[in-house]
């Protein structure tokens, strides 16, 4: 999403664990972000241009950016909602701190960039409306259409999105949970390039559980809660949407068990890019940051072949850590089997009992030496998985991003996938979210739904396409599922067609059978809708728990704030997707419902879903005409 390097060397004086002495001939650079209003900006990443040095601003605007060498530079600060902010003339003398203090204006539909000349009157240069870095770009006759550049060859697994069932021919619903929210990330990327995402990249399930919810902690010893809720679907008011809403144990991160980590990195030559290697070790170095000395960490690096940087070391030689970090470059082709291989050896070499033990694979997933296939991937991660070891992938960059591929990785591979767009995305996964990302606490969670076809005619699961299981796999002990890490939520949403509602979708049912009928409606399960089922296993355990609660029948006309957001993320992306079942909706209705759901909002998650709304408007895509 930056055009310039990201390398985070020092945060804010709140991250920082370790001090470090600076060269002589080098300086600092110090600030505030604000509004227009004189307000502070949190969350705001201040890069010099040029250099591999950026910081992100604390709660009152306030950034630091150390051992920046003498001479003159550019500094840009920009973030989430905001146009970039280019401050020329910038000076660093030796041993002493540069003070400049940015103002950022709110962006615009031309995401227009202010440039400040030697921190004096600010000039608007208009940006392209519809950039073409990433390759992809809409198109004024096709709105839903999106063009490849020859040269891009990013890669999205293609799913179809799931039909409207007769509950009297399909009464089962049953599918694995996804903690991921890679795909809300990626969208994000294409929409703030004034691009149209493509199809395949809008997961829709992704772009609902990216948010954090206030469903309630388990009551019980079990680790995961289960919540219900019903209301009127927005875009067709004769159905109903069921949410169903899992709730993992939080958990003070100061008593979490002991982490063995390896960080496994991709150094080939497609890293070389500002937002690949240099915003992995960034990312990294806010991870290192909040290591405990109990924890340890080795770094394992793949080009054309793979070797061991680091090995294990202890979480409080942080400075050795991020010196290892710091002097990786990249170059050469990419052997990720390899890499793979030797990360696993090295993370089962320093097994802890009872520990967090974890390979996290920051890549662009661009592998083509040795074990490169989708297939021999995943059946590589299947075997290694055995070994107790956990799996977290991290996506960058752009042009040749193999989404699907990284996806089948962390699925896999016990583990979850994050896409890094930007050092904000980093901060909230790798630190805000520090233990869902991280300490799994229930493994192999899978959801089974029984619809009573007294009270339900017909229903679909909106989203989870590549999550579907098959009825008898819901009990079946040796069948892999998601992963949920201390305080994940996750948020499923099925559109339902009442009994004696009209409604104009198709229903999909088998046609006529010989020797047995499709059983007509009857009356069993009284007022209940239906009935939920979910199984889980401990972290380290082969035998799964069950957890069940009914579903009442009843609608509610004033759903909680949660759910009147989750809906408004839900269309978003029917929308995006250009779903044939859409209905009515639209992204004005989408824009008033998240305006009026995003209650607190302590990190502006959903103020900035509210203005991607608004971006993914001004692009056209609201041509397409809605489904009545």
């Amino acid at each position: 999403m930056f055009a310039h390097p990201v390398r985070l060397l020092v945060l804010a004086a709140a991250l920082i664990a370790t001090p470090r002495l600076a060269p002589p001939d080098t300086g600092r650079i110090a600030g505030h972000t604000r509004d227009a209003a004189g307000n502070p900006l949190q969350n705001v990443q201040v890069l010099v241009v040029g250099t591999a040095l950026s910081a992100v601003t604390d709660r009152s605007g306030a950034y630091f950016i150390d051992k920046v060498r003498v001479g003159t530079y550019l500094l840009r600060a920009q973030s989430n909602g905001t146009a970039p902010t280019v401050v020329h003339g910038v000076k660093v003398t030796a041993g002493q701190t540069t003070t400049v203090d940015v103002v950022l204006q709110p962006s615009t539909v031309q995401a227009e960039a202010i440039v400040v000349d030697g921190l004096g009157a600010a000039n608007r240069v208009a940006a392209k409306a519809v950039p073409r870095s990433m390759g992809f770009a809409a198109r004024d006759d096709e709105s839903w259409r999106v063009r490849r550049e020859p040269w891009n060859t990013e890669e999205y697994g293609h799913t179809e999105e799931n039909p409207f069932l007769a509950v009297s021919a399909h009464p089962l619903s049953t599918f694995s949970v996804d903690v991921d929210r890679a795909s809300y990330s990626n969208v994000r990327r294409f929409l703030l390039d004034g691009q149209a995402p493509p199809k395949d990249a809008v997961r829709i399930e992704e772009l609902v559980n990216y948010f954090p919810y206030g469903y309630g902690e388990p009551a019980g010893d079990d680790p995961v809660a289960i919540h219900t809720e019903l209301a009127p679907a927005p875009w067709k008011p004769q159905h109903e949407l069921l949410r169903i809403g899992l709730q993992a144990r939080r958990v003070d991160l100061r008593g979490l068990p002991p982490s063995n980590l390896v960080f496994l990195l991709d150094v080939s030559g497609s890293m070389q890019e500002p937002n690949k290697l240099p915003l992995v070790k960034a990312s990294l170095a806010m991870l290192v940051n909040t290591l405990r000395p109990n924890d340890r960490v080795a770094i394992v690096v793949y080009a054309g072949s793979a070797g061991l940087v680091l090995p294990s070391t202890s979480g409080d030689e942080k400075p050795k850590i991020l010196a290892a970090i710091e002097q990786l470059e990249a170059g050469g082709s990419t052997a990720g089997g390899a890499g793979i291989k030797r990360a696993y050896d090295e993370a089962v070499a320093n097994f802890i009992r009872g520990g967090n033990n974890r390979v996290i694979l920051a890549t662009d997933g661009d592998f083509n030496v040795g074990v490169s296939s989708d297939g021999e991937l995943v059946r590589l991660i299947e075997d290694r998985r055995k070994t107790g070891v956990f799996l977290t992938v991290l996506g960058f960059g752009m042009g040749n991003l193999k989404d699907s591929k990284m996806e089948q990785l962390a699925d896999h591979g016990n583990g979850n996938y994050a896409y890094i767009d930007n050092l904000l995305e980093a901060k909230k996964t790798l630190v805000h979210e520090l233990g869902g990302t991280l300490f799994t606490v229930a493994k192999d969670v899978k959801i089974q739904v029984e619809f009573n076809p007294a009270r339900v005619r017909a229903y679909r699961l909106i989203g989870y396409e590549n999550r579907l299981l098959a009825d008898e796999d819901f009990a079946d002990d040796a069948k892999d599922a998601g992963e949920m890490g201390a305080g994940h939520s996750v948020t499923a949403l099925y559109e339902i067609v009442p009994v004696g509602a009209q409604t104009d979708v198709t229903i999909r049912v088998p046609d006529s059978l010989r020797y047995q009928s499709v059983r007509a409606p009857g009356s069993g399960g009284g007022s209940e809708l239906g009935f939920v089922k979910v199984r889980y296993k401990q972290p380290d355990g082969d035998r799964s728990h069950l957890l069940s609660r009914p579903v009442g029948a009843e609608a509610t006309r004033a759903p909680s704030m949660d759910f009147r957001f989750q809906t408004a993320v839900a269309e978003f992306g029917l929308l995006l997707k250009g779903s044939a079942l859409r209905g009515s909706a639209s992204f004005e209705d989408v824009i008033t419902t998240a305006r009026a759901s995003q209650g607190a909002d302590p990190d502006g998650y959903r103020t900035e879903f509210v203005r991607l709304a608004q971006a993914a408007q001004s692009l056209g895509l609201a041509r397409v005409e809605p489904q009545r």
